[in-house]
Formats: structure tokens, C-alpha cells, sequence
């Protein structure tokens, strides 16, 4: 009778449920005005979609207007940051903040077309100095603008771009070219190029004429901006290398200090 007692003891005992916390998607901020008519904001949703079903990651993408970004005290909400196409931007500062934000805390950063050029105004105003440097659209009589009007705009065309050695976009893409498509009337300055490209910003990208078309900071662990659109591969079906890269670099299930307690 005892025993019978006892097992009837152990059927009534419901032991605690082990709990199990799974990691919290990447979160990405999509730096930028959203615009559905654009081609790059219809494409960049799929290639990350694409590119984290390739990685088996969770990612979670937030449009993220420049107007509301401020001085950047939501900026810690996010794991990585891409800075959009289609410039001009409702704040050039907010843009500038998330740039800022990204390459100074080490956050895996992608910027491409407008995120391009704002990226090199980021790097020219906050790590050169030169509080003038600027963007000749929107300041066409700036003393430096060490973003200008393209030699040959780059308006719904493609191109081949040629990766320099060592460079994330050569390891994305596996192979010393690739053609990409662009819309585009504005790059980097030639005159301030070597300026520029003399300390840790390095070109890793230029075209068949030799013009610029992506950068990169060595002293970073992924910081790559592409004049250039890659995201546009996702609305053919195609992988986008960098952007691929992209999401490997912010890694399956990052968590940021304010999201780990």
C-alpha cells in the first residue's frame, strides 16, 4: 500500500517546464524616407528577407526616417544599419547621426547610392575634420564638396565594378568583378579622393573608367558603401552578395547589451 502511495504521489507531481530563451532577431535599421515608388525601397525588404533565409536567421527590418532620428537616442535599438537610396533626405543630420552611430559603436554598417555619399560626408566632417564638406546637390556652391555631380550619371543603367583585393565586396561576391545597376547622378569628388582614401577609408570598388563606386573602413569590422545598388539583384529572384554579408556580419540572433538582461 505504501508504494501504491507512492506512485500515486509521482503522478500528481507536475515538475516546472524548462524554459528555453531563444535569441532575439538582428534588428536593422533601415536609415532613409520611405518611398514605395522607389525601386531600391520595393527591393531592399526582399534582399534581406532572401539573405537571412540563406543565413537561417531571424532579422527583423524597421524603416527608420531620417526626420525622427535626432541627436540618436533610439539609435542603441538596432543591431546593424543601412542607409538607403533616394536622397535628398527630409534630415542630412539624422542620416548623419545613424552613420555616425554605426561606424563609432563598431555596428555593421551598408549604405548604398545616398547612403554612399552620405557616408563619405560622414567620414570627411567627423574623422577628417572638415565640418564643410558637404553634398553639391544640396549645396551646389559648397567649398568642398566632396560629393559631386558624376562625369556620366548613372540613371537606370548597369555597369561593371571592379573589387580591390582584401575587401569584403571581393569575399562576398567570390570573383575579382561583377555588373551591377545604379541610379545614380552623383559620387565621390574626385578632387578629395586621395584625401580621403589616405587614412582607413579605402576604395574597394571602381568602375571600368576608373571612377569610385564603393568604399570601406579598414578600422571597422563591416562598414561598406556602394554607389552602386546590389539590393536591386532580390527583384530578379538573385542573391545579393554584400547584402548577405551584410546580415552574416551582425550574426544569427545578435543581441546588443540592451536587450541581453
Amino acid at each position: 500500500m505504501a508504494f501504491l502511495g507512492h506512485l500515486a504521489r509521482l503522478a500528481g507531481r507536475v515538475d516546472p517546464p524548462l524554459t528555453c530563451r531563444m535569441p532575439l532577431p538582428s534588428r536593422i535599421a533601415l536609415v532613409g524616407d520611405y518611398d514605395p515608388a522607389v525601386i531600391a525601397h520595393q527591393a531592399i525588404p526582399r534582399a534581406i528577407e532572401a539573405a537571412a533565409a540563406r543565413l537561417e536567421t531571424a532579422v527583423d527590418a524597421h524603416w527608420l526616417p531620417t526626420d525622427v532620428i535626432g541627436q540618436g537616442e533610439m539609435l542603441d535599438e538596432f543591431d546593424a544599419f543601412w542607409c538607403v537610396p533616394a536622397s535628398p533626405y527630409r534630415s542630412t543630420d539624422g542620416a548623419l547621426s545613424a552613420i555616425r552611430h554605426a561606424r563609432e559603436t563598431g555596428r555593421p554598417f551598408l549604405g548604398t547610392c545616398g547612403g554612399f555619399q552620405h557616408a563619405v560626408i560622414e567620414y570627411a566632417r567627423n574623422v577628417l575634420g572638415w565640418a564643410d564638406a558637404d553634398h553639391a546637390e544640396t549645396n551646389p556652391d559648397a567649398a568642398r564638396a566632396v560629393i559631386s555631380p558624376l562625369a556620366c550619371e548613372r540613371v537606370e543603367v548597369g555597369g561593371t565594378v571592379r573589387f580591390e583585393p582584401g575587401s569584403h565586396l571581393l569575399r562576398a561576391y567570390g570573383a575579382p568583378t561583377a555588373t551591377e545597376e545604379y541610379h545614380c547622378r552623383y559620387g565621390l569628388n574626385p578632387r578629395f579622393e586621395s584625401s580621403l582614401a589616405a587614412g582607413p577609408l579605402r576604395v574597394t570598388a571602381r568602375d571600368d573608367d576608373g571612377e569610385v563606386r564603393a568604399v570601406e573602413l579598414t578600422s571597422h569590422p563591416f562598414f561598406v558603401a556602394t554607389l552602386f545598388q546590389p539590393e536591386r539583384a532580390a527583384l530578379r529572384g538573385r542573391p545579393a552578395p554584400i547584402v548577405t554579408a551584410f546580415v552574416a556580419a551582425i550574426g544569427s540572433g545578435a543581441e546588443v547589451s540592451r536587450r541581453s538582461s
